[in-house]
């Protein structure tokens, strides 16, 4: 019996990295899982690969950035599956074009700074407004947001980026007040390095090197390393964790200054 049979999720930007090896990590356990992505083609492959290994997966196109997708997104699962119980809130912009125009806050541009907004903090509040009344009438869930341990610390680039993750801490903290005793419970995932495609993207061999360093593990992350957080999170197993942010990062943010010798 898997940990979490006869649940259903959503998995936002399901059809990355992490996304999509969260949304197989759940269907391992007996989810059923939409995995929602604004990239079509994406989230039919990660749905396919939850088919591939015999589970119950679905694939919705949303830009989560604009409410009436998101509510479309909500009803689509409600009505394939009859409920929703656990959202695991992935989506963010990682394209690396995109990311090297989130400079320090002097030169930063209005259109990067609102469309990081738009797509890393609103689409969380407007997943977590529509997902919480589904949840209340199932009697209960588990929202598991992604944020970054940069919004924990300040940085001379991505300032947009390093905002708007801060926020989902805050948003994470707010939800989880309010709806608790609803039987909703609520946390955040900070992430450390995680080699996906999207990071081997921006960040080349030196600074993968200077991140690795600062990793006290003897390895770097893996998007099953993710995974399997959000899995515990979304289980009975942490019936008695929520508003909190929970650091997965081989020890980056416990220490000072980089970690190891060349």
């Amino acid at each position: 019996m898997g940990r979490l049979n006869d649940r259903v999720a959503i998995v936002t930007g399901g059809g990355g990295g992490i996304g999509g090896a969260s949304a197989r990590a759940l269907a391992r356990e007996g989810a059923s899982v939409v995995v929602v992505d604004v990239d079509e083609e994406a989230a039919q492959r990660s749905a396919a690969s939850i088919a591939g290994l015999g589970g119950d997966g679905a694939f919705f196109r949303a830009d989560l950035a604009e409410e009436a997708e998101v509510a479309d997104a909500v009803a689509f699962t409600t009505s394939r599956f009859g409920r929703l119980d656990v959202l695991h809130n992935n989506a963010a912009l990682t394209d690396s074009d995109f990311l090297t125009r989130d400079t320090a806050v002097s030169e930063l541009s209005l259109d990067v700074w609102e469309r990081t907004m738009a797509v890393n903090l609103r689409s969380q509040m407007l997943t977590c407004k529509h997902a919480v009344p589904e949840m209340v009438r199932g009697g209960g869930g588990s929202i598991i947001n992604m944020s970054s341990g940069a919004s924990l610390k300040g940085d001379r680039t991505r300032t947009a980026y390093g905002v708007s993750k801060a926020g989902v801490n805050a948003l994470t903290m707010y939800v989880a007040t309010s709806h608790g005793k609803q039987g909703i419970r609520v946390n955040t995932i900070l992430p450390g390095l995680v080699i996906t495609d999207a990071v081997r993207a921006h960040l080349d061999a030196r600074m993968l090197a200077g991140l690795g360093k600062a990793t006290l593990t003897p390895y770097v992350g893996e998007p099953d390393d993710i995974a399997s957080v959000v899995v515990f999170l979304a289980s009975d197993e942490s019936r008695y964790i929520t508003g909190q942010m929970i650091a997965v990062d081989g020890g980056m943010s416990a220490h000072v200054g980089l970690a190891g010798d060349d």
